[in-house]
């Protein structure tokens, strides 16, 4: 059975059309599901204007269906496959304001890392977005919202997520390496995870002030320590030391 937005039985009157190439101004003609075409005339090849890409940012089926994804596209599906998560994110939590804003907040600062540090957007916005999702069960079976209990009962939660979203293999086995450890670095860590980690105690920082030294020079020597990426105590001074 086909993908009802693949089978022309269910295409309407614009779903073929033409279009120019940006190069030379051959008229290329597109069926509205191919990625893209090659201009018969120059060669370039033309990114269909019209890509309805929305599906493709979380079904598993999408390189099969569409075909290999030229580079642009293939952009716009992490970019909507990052937004699909914060919306689950956001349902998980429900009315837990306090925490699907911290959540949000990490996700603002490993981007800005992870862009500076050149780790995988895809894995750290992931991660970053599901990084806290243990805490409620953690809550519910021991009472308690521990690093260790969160660690323990995140996984399980981002990975059924995940899977929900179509993510790949690959993608799911990273981000919940990651939760499951978040608080706890190891010696040898990748970058992917050390972009989610600062982003955390960036934020941990920034709502707990009062739980921290407040002198410069304390907060100065903390960033110091704390921090595993250059990026991220840049943006915690930045953030911190204003």
């Amino acid at each position: 059975m086909r993908c009802p937005g693949q089978d022309t039985r269910y295409w309407k009157p614009g779903d073929i059309f033409e279009a120019p190439c940006p190069t030379c101004g051959n008229i290329l003609e597109f069926f509205k599901d191919e990625p893209a075409r090659s201009c018969k005339n120059c060669g370039h090849r033309v990114i269909n204007p019209r890509m309805d890409f929305g599906c493709a940012s979380y079904c598993k089926f999408a390189e099969q269906c569409i075909g290999e994804l030229p580079p642009d596209l293939l952009a716009q599906r992490q970019e909507l496959f990052k937004n699909r998560v914060a919306i689950e994110m956001k349902q998980y939590f429900h009315k837990d304001f306090k925490r699907i804003g911290h959540a949000a907040k990490v996700s603002r600062y490993a981007e800005q890392i992870a862009l500076k540090e050149k780790a995988d957007m895809a894995v750290v916005l992931t991660a970053a977005y599901l990084h806290d999702v243990g805490i409620k069960e953690a809550e519910r079976k021991y009472k308690s919202a521990e690093a260790a209990y969160q660690e323990e009962l995140g996984p399980p939660i981002a990975e059924a997520i995940m899977e929900r979203l179509g993510a790949p293999a690959k993608l799911i086995k990273e981000v919940c390496d990651i939760i499951g450890h978040h608080h706890h670095p190891r010696p040898d860590e990748t970058l992917n995870f050390k972009a989610l980690y600062d982003a955390d105690m960036l934020v941990n920082i920034e709502e707990s002030r009062g739980n921290y030294l407040s002198n410069k020079e304390s907060l100065e020597a903390l960033i110091d320590k704390k921090f595993l990426t250059e990026t991220g105590k840049k943006l915690a001074r930045e953030v911190l030391l204003k």
